[in-house]
């Protein structure tokens, strides 16, 4: 079959690996020791929601498990394009292998229910000194990640987003097209 896919121009499409996500801890401390960079606390999960009551069943229990006693706060957003966004907050002191447990299980959860290709992608925010944000964009159907550093309305750092990229290679597969780093102004959580 791969000769026939070849021939025809077609590729395999890449299985996203949700394991990738517990990179973000170690290219955290990349990112503080080469940028200044550290956690804000803030993550989220973008989808678009399906229709029906498994999955609005499925929102409800992913959403009140992880808004348990001792879990994060989790607050369900909507965006101009109708991606919901479950966002997640967690203390931004020594909290991201928490944030990115939560991100995995929201991801897994989707994913296990079978509404993976519903799933656009997962961020953790990132903050420095000097105020200027970025996240970590993690894309579901690629699996692979990109920095976004937004200026403010809609505009972005790209020689920032360069340098983090550049700075956290070894510690995440990065999206080699840069034409998939998609601006993500405005999401929930960033």
């Amino acid at each position: 079959m791969s000769f026939f896919r070849a021939l025809l121009g077609r590729s395999k499409p890449v299985r996203p690996d949700l394991d990738a996500l517990f990179g973000l801890p170690s290219a955290a401390v990349t990112l503080e020791a080469a940028a200044g960079f550290r956690p804000t606390g803030t993550g989220s999960v973008a989808f678009r929601a399906a229709e029906g009551k498994a999955f609005a069943d499925l929102e409800r229990e992913v959403t009140e498990l992880l808004n348990a006693d001792d879990g994060p706060a989790v607050e369900p957003a909507e965006d101009e394009y109708g991606y919901t966004w479950l966002v997640l907050r967690t203390p931004a002191e020594g909290g991201l292998a928490d944030l990115v447990t939560d991100i995995h299980a929201v991801n897994s959860s989707l994913e296990a229910a079978g509404f993976g290709p519903s799933l656009l992608c997962s961020l953790a925010a990132f903050a420095d000194g000097r105020g200027r944000r970025a996240a970590l964009v993690y894309l579901y159907k690629r699996g692979t990640f990109y920095p976004f550093a937004p200026l403010g309305g809609q505009r972005r750092d790209n020689a920032l987003e360069l340098q983090l990229a550049a700075s956290i290679g070894g510690d995440l597969p990065i999206e080699k097209d840069k034409g998939r780093w998609f601006p993500v102004y405005g999401a929930p959580g960033l």
